[in-house]
């Protein structure tokens, strides 16, 4: 008896064709892309490449031009709180609010997102990014750095399946950024699926299993990470950028 074909997995999140314009200008043309179930991402690109977009997108707090997006089997804009309950986002804006205390916003997302026990998962996810002893604070009164451990504390709140993570270093210290690579180290080995926009070409390629590069608003070149090291990435990156200056102008 022949055996019967291996059946691959639903994809995480596919996207096919995305298309997000802005007037006349086109910020993602025609973006597929598959990503595995606890498959990690790296996104790489240059200021204006179309990753911040990219990942606005796909978590539902902008809306495309065209194409499909399905995440875990569900087509975006279908049940968008659903997969928002799936979804631990980091991105440029904090998502808190400023005056309320840390304890308060951990809350308010604990309550929207069905946690149990709100207040004491609240504690345990602020002794993570140690901020416990700052819980009373009101968030107007943190520094950049703390806002952005606090917003990590929100993105872990509900133990999601997915995580976007847009340059999710900007503005820790040292030990905040070690602490974040400590806990994405341990998504990954928990099989996490994690899209990871950054420009830091080092880091991205350590916490990643595949690297995408994105420029003019589209995928330029992707490759399993386990197959670079860090000098071939950074010699192909610089001279996929500089190839695509030199044809477009320093927009590309």
């Amino acid at each position: 008896m022949n055996a019967s074909p291996a059946v691959s997995p639903t994809p995480a999140i596919e996207v096919t064709n995305l298309v997000k314009t802005f007037g006349t200008f086109y910020a993602l043309r025609g973006v597929s892309l598959q990503i595995a179930p606890g498959e990690s991402v790296a996104i790489f690109g240059p200021n204006g490449a179309g990753k911040t977009t990219f990942l606005r997108i796909l978590s539902a707090i902008s809306r495309p031009s065209s194409g499909e997006i399905v995440i875990n089997g569900q087509p975006l804009g279908d049940g968008t709180l659903s997969i928002h309950r799936q979804l631990g986002v980091i991105g440029h804006q904090s998502f808190l609010y400023d005056d309320l205390t840390a304890e308060e916003n951990l809350q308010f997302y604990a309550r929207l997102y069905d946690v149990p026990r709100p207040s004491h998962r609240s504690q345990e996810v602020l002794a993570e990014v140690g901020l416990r002893e700052r819980a009373k604070d009101r968030v107007r009164a943190f520094s950049r750095g703390m806002q952005q451990r606090l917003a990590i504390a929100r993105a872990m709140l509900h133990n999601p399946s997915l995580l976007f993570l847009d340059e999710p270093y900007t503005g820790l210290d040292q030990h905040a950024a070690s602490m974040l690579t400590t806990w994405l180290s341990r998504l990954r080995s928990e099989r996490r699926t994690i899209l990871l926009v950054t420009h830091d070409l080092d880091q991205g390629l350590a916490l990643a299993d595949r690297v995408v590069i994105f420029l003019r608003g589209k995928i330029a070149w992707e490759k399993a990470a386990r197959e670079l090291d860090q000098h071939t990435l950074r010699q192909l990156y610089f001279d996929l950028v500089a190839g695509a200056e030199r044809r477009f102008g320093a927009t590309a």
